[in-house]
């Protein structure tokens, strides 16, 4: 006689899991700040909002109370991940010239793959108002000032005798970096990494001179 085959197991069932409540705000936030750099704060209506996240009208507003609240979100997440960031890769590196380097790299990485938040946050501030704008410039002024305490600590080490106005070189490199949204397309331009050291080193012969060398 032939020995029986064994019985196969049944095939296992995936359940569809829900997403959870964080998962679906990071998307909703995700498909929002597209929207809202493509067509502006203005024009991004709430059913515009929901459409391109794929939720309901209602669900969206069971996130948000309105849209200004949104565009806080996406304003605050983005400036505390830029300072956590930062605060992170800077740990242990004391030299400062390794430090602007690090800023640069830290900066043109987050948005070389977050583009469209660059736009957003750079064109959107003055939609905030309120408790949402203060807050919001609290937590970009606490950016500023960690990457100003680079190039102060750059110049003087670096260039003691500059006459260089620590703001104004610090507000230059923060707009040759948030220009980037305006041309930088990773499928022709080189690696973020190698833009970002690029930008590192014209910043430093620009702003040390011969010192950068």
């Amino acid at each position: 006689m032939f020995e029986s085959q064994p019985r196969a197991a049944p095939a296992r069932v995936t359940e569809h899991v829900p997403a959870t409540y964080d998962e679906r705000l990071n998307r909703i936030l995700e498909a929002a700040t597209e929207l809202i750099a493509q067509v502006g704060y203005e024009r991004a209506s709430m059913r515009a909002v929901a459409r391109a996240a794929g939720v309901s009208l209602a669900g969206l507003y069971h996130y948000f109370p309105n849209k200004e609240r949104m565009l806080f979100l996406i304003q605050s997440r983005t400036f505390n991940s830029l300072v956590n960031n930062l605060r992170e890769k800077l740990h242990g590196v004391d030299d400062p010239v390794e430090q602007l380097r690090v800023m640069v790299r830290a900066h043109v990485g987050y948005f070389a793959a977050n583009m469209s938040a660059l736009k957003t946050c750079s064109h959107e501030l003055d939609s905030l108002s309120g408790a949402s704008y203060e807050e919001t410039q609290r937590i970009r002024r606490e950016y500023y000032a960690l990457t100003r305490s680079i190039v102060e600590r750059l110049l003087q080490a670096q260039a003691p005798h500059s006459t260089l106005d620590h703001h104004i070189a610090t507000m230059c490199l923060f707009g040759m970096l948030n220009w980037l949204y305006r041309w930088y397309d990773p499928r022709r331009d080189r690696s973020p990494t190698a833009v970002a050291n690029q930008l590192a080193a014209q910043f430093l012969h620009g702003a040390l001179g011969e010192a950068a060398d």
